[in-house]
């Protein structure tokens, strides 16, 4: 039992992440639940370090031990590749590893609203991808640099970390950079991406109020800039955005957010009908001349009350987008009513 022969079987049962801990067979999520794969033996942990060990440099074995954490990109080819996090847990080795599907999905594949499209075709602005771990950020990130990719000549960077999905130029020039590989930090290579005469910048993820404050103004600069955060919904994400600044700064960060943002998409997803699939329900929010008003004078949480009435304008609340998918029969009720912040408005 090699890593690659226990990666290949997750990628055969169509899994979306790879488990591995000491004590347990190998185990995969399935449309959203763990199954053990069969005919894999239980871990020990010395077959565990083996295994975790077996994907790493020498200089990655050294960071993974003296930091007791990592995470890196893997490739098996002509299968997949795989974004990995190693930890320890109890002392023991542990491995979870993501599928990263070869083939980029595009925005009609992943149903994304046509408002999205929109968006995506903005020249300058930020628009910013939100929701839980495995919520498919990455994947409608990359549909949307796939739909620009398609359409426009733009020089596209992406700053990742890691590289998930590899794109090849069409019309455009796309450089993706990884962390730790092509660059060192998030806010140093905001800082000189403008030396790199880009058109779109995608930023993996905003995580510190440095990366944050570069990443507005980017935007605010005469660049579409792409991120993502780990937020629930649009008005959490402005809060969250807003928030992770000192309080003499506020004021200034509302009025740039009000400026150069876009819009928020914040999504998760949902068991399919037949528990078979998984279903992107989203929550879009776009900065109207209303939503942008809300934002200076710090009203946020009337935020959702325009998202829900503003369905002219290509909006939609993530409990109105459940209530459509139990009518289309995408989802059951059930499982609407479970995710739903109001279950009562699914009948």
């Amino acid at each position: 039992m090699t890593i690659n022969q226990i990666f290949t079987a997750g990628v055969e049962k169509n899994a979306s992440d790879i488990h591995l801990a000491v004590g347990k067979p190998p185990i995969v999520r399935v449309h959203g639940k763990l199954v053990e794969l069969q005919k894999m033996d239980i871990l020990t942990k010395t077959k565990a370090e083996t295994l975790v060990l077996s994907i790493l440099s020498s200089s990655q074995k050294e960071k993974y031990i003296k930091k007791r954490e990592l995470d890196l990109a893997y490739e098996i080819d002509n299968v997949s590749r795989f974004r990995v996090n190693l930890h320890f847990e109890k002392g023991m080795p542990g491995l979870v590893a993501r599928i990263i599907q070869n083939k980029i999905l595009n925005m009609e594949k992943i149903a994304m609203p046509d408002i999205v499209y929109s968006l995506a075709r903005l020249y300058q602005g930020l628009i910013l991808l939100t929701g839980p771990t495995g919520c498919g950020k990455s994947t409608s990130l990359a549909a949307i640099i796939d739909l620009i990719n398609r359409e426009r000549a733009c020089n596209i960077v992406t700053l990742e970390d890691p590289i998930e999905f590899t794109f090849n130029s069409e019309k455009s020039i796309i450089r993706q950079r990884q962390y730790g590989f092509d660059f060192l930090s998030f806010p140093e290579a905001l800082k000189h991406v403008v030396r790199q005469d880009p058109n779109v910048i995608m930023v993996g993820e905003m995580r510190d109020l440095e990366t944050i404050a570069t990443t507005i103004t980017l935007a605010e600069t005469g660049h579409l800039v792409l991120a993502t955060l780990h937020t629930q919904n649009a008005a959490q994400t402005i809060d969250r955005i807003i928030d992770i600044f000192p309080p003499y700064q506020q004021d200034q960060i509302r009025m740039q957010l009000s400026l150069s943002l876009a819009g928020v998409i914040s999504q998760q997803l949902i068991s399919g009908i037949n528990n078979d699939s998984r279903i992107a329900a989203r929550e879009i929010m776009i900065n109207t001349p209303a939503i942008a008003n809300l934002i200076r004078e710090n009203k946020i949480p009337q935020i959702k009350t325009i998202i829900q009435t503003s369905s002219d304008e290509g909006m939609i609340s993530m409990d109105q987008s459940l209530k459509q998918l139990a009518e289309q029969k995408l989802i059951s009720k059930d499982v609407a009513r479970a995710y739903a912040v109001d279950p009562s408005i699914i009948k």
